[in-house]
């Protein structure tokens, strides 16, 4: 949150964060790390978790209602939903996936860049380190068409700007 005060953010970006570390918890184990950003490809028409998205909804039980203080905003609670592009990672220590951390409030590039900082920060890295589970675009270098993501406005890779003018339309879906 960008706020100290947990009910002064937009209850849409709470649920998707919420559901974003929802996401990258339940599909990650701990031989694989799975980001919110790797299951994009997956869910998209023709491919093998179409529909994974409509699957788990988010219950909005758990949101800390706006300007209401006293309200524990579903902490320590499962609030479900499934978010499937950038901005959710799972948590590890050591080779145990322990948790998830979700972002929201940017494009999904800047969320992901954004959480993936936050898990390095804390020192809850995957096996294989903070890029085990990183965003893969279609630009150079060419990642594997099953892990892509679109580009944003705003694309960056660990702090390096990538122009949107070298990332090609996504295709294929």
């Amino acid at each position: 949150m960008s706020t100290a005060d947990p009910t002064d953010v937009w209850p849409g970006s709470q649920a998707i964060a919420k559901a974003k570390a929802y996401t990258a918890n339940a599909f990650s184990v701990d031989e694989l790390a799975l980001s919110t950003a790797r299951l994009y490809t997956f869910v998209q028409p023709g491919h093998s978790l179409f529909g994974l998205n409509h699957s788990n909804p988010f219950d909005p039980k758990f949101l800390a209602p706006p300007r209401e203080h006293g309200s524990d905003g579903g902490r320590q609670k499962i609030a479900g939903g499934i978010i499937t592009f950038g901005g959710g990672v799972p948590l590890y220590r050591g080779t145990e996936v322990i948790g998830g951390l979700g972002v929201s409030g940017d494009t999904a590039c800047a969320d992901h860049e954004i959480a993936k900082k936050a898990r390095d920060l804390a020192a809850l890295n995957p096996p294989g380190g903070a890029h085990a589970d990183d965003i893969s675009y279609t630009a150079a270098p060419l990642a594997p068409p099953h892990f892509t993501h679109p580009g944003c406005l705003n694309t960056v890779r660990d702090g390096v700007p990538i122009p949107l003018a070298t990332e090609p339309p996504p295709a294929g879906y």
